[in-house]
């Protein structure tokens, strides 16, 4: 990862104690369909009352997910660090999904 990353790191990043709290519920590998990284990113999709796609550039932590949470970053997203701090073995490495390969390809055009 390009970013040191570090449980306390992810909960600073946190709006508010609230979404801390359910990201950190949602930091257990039965709450995710999918998990991955690659060299550039890490996703996930959550299950929950729907199913959401989740995705973190490593290169500088941009994170989005297709949830309608107006906070930022969402609980998915802080749930998904988390599991990538705390059980990193999880995240298997292989192929992007088309649509983390698209989300990075759409970032680097426009930076």
């Amino acid at each position: 990862m390009s970013v040191p990353l570090t449980a306390a790191g992810v909960e600073a990043l946190a709006p508010d104690a609230a979404s801390a709290a359910a990201g950190k519920k949602l930091a257990q590998p039965g709450s995710w369909k999918t998990l991955g990284q690659s060299a550039a990113a890490l996703w996930g999709e959550c299950q929950g009352s729907a199913g959401y796609q989740t995705r973190v550039a490593l290169a500088d932590l941009a994170l989005k997910c297709t949830c309608p949470s107006r906070k930022f970053p969402c609980k998915h997203a802080l749930g998904l660090l988390l599991l990538a701090v705390n059980e990193p073995a999880l995240l298997a490495t292989s192929a992007e999904p088309e649509w983390v390969t698209s989300w990075l390809e759409q970032r680097s055009a426009t930076q």
